[in-house]
């Protein structure tokens, strides 16, 4: 059965924060006014949620987290923007999330399920889906599209605006300063396209054809003729392949980056 929330007597939770059954707030945490927090979520202790945040069920922040602060952009001027986490995420100590700007959307958004080691930051705008890991003092800048199932490694920066695509892994320390493809594989101190996530494609019970498909766009996109678009083009209309295809889908649409090509 659900229950009221706990909240221990040291937290300080502002008038009007909305405050789900089955919460509970530790030692020391700030909660601001315009905070919702759904059933279930666990802040352990020293966290601040403040700004227009909505955090989803069954999400845990741990100690020292700092959550819906305005964005780190000097053109901010205090518009009303908003940041959405989703549902059991697990947020490690020390991390950021910041809201919105009014030019980028107004909204920062966390999906499901994601796994945000210790000093990572999320920045205004920013849109992340559901199972994404970024590793210890991973930064995402300002405007970035982080698909599902993607995981990024310790130390590694990714650049406003840049679009990683679903299933694609950068290596640790890494700076990424354009487009990736879905299932792609990066690495080295300025980010490299240097193959495809295997692993992740393997682990999530892909098929041998598919994967086979896989490999073979990596190898036409890598040496085929023309210029990248080209490439992706011919492959659309050759392939048999889903996950062909969303590559194909990926590197033909909309982008503020170019696309980081095989090496």
């Amino acid at each position: 059965m659900s229950g009221d929330p706990v909240i221990h007597p040291a937290a300080v939770v502002e008038n009007g924060a909305q405050i789900g059954q089955d919460c509970v707030i530790g030692p020391f945490c700030h909660i601001g006014p315009e905070v919702v927090l759904h059933d279930g979520v666990e802040l352990k202790s020293h966290v601040v949620v403040t700004g227009k945040t909505v955090i989803g069920t069954e999400t845990v922040v741990f100690p020292f987290a700092v959550i819906g602060e305005i964005p780190q952009d000097l053109k901010f001027r205090g518009e009303k923007t908003s940041l959405v986490i989703g549902e059991r995420n697990r947020i490690r100590e020390h991390v950021t999330m910041n809201t919105g700007t009014e030019g980028g959307g107004g909204v920062t958004r966390v999906g499901n399920d994601g796994l945000f080691m210790a000093g990572c930051h999320v920045a205004h705008d920013v849109q992340v889906g559901n199972n994404v890991i970024l590793v210890n003092n991973a930064a995402l800048a300002g405007h970035c599209v982080i698909e599902d199932d993607v995981i990024i490694g310790g130390l590694s920066g990714v650049h406003q605006w840049v679009r990683i695509g679903r299933g694609a892994i950068i290596g640790a320390v890494t700076m990424v300063t354009n487009d990736v493809i879905p299932h792609g594989l990066v690495q080295g101190p300025r980010g490299v396209l240097d193959g495809l996530n295997l692993v992740g494609l393997k682990r999530r019970g892909v098929a041998r054809s598919d994967i086979t498909a896989l490999r073979a766009a990596f190898q036409m996109l890598a040496q085929g003729e023309g210029a990248f678009q080209d490439r992706a083009r011919r492959l659309g209309e050759e392939t048999q392949s889903d996950y062909v295809r969303e590559i194909v889908e990926f590197v033909l649409g909309d982008s503020d980056r170019s696309f980081l090509t095989p090496g």
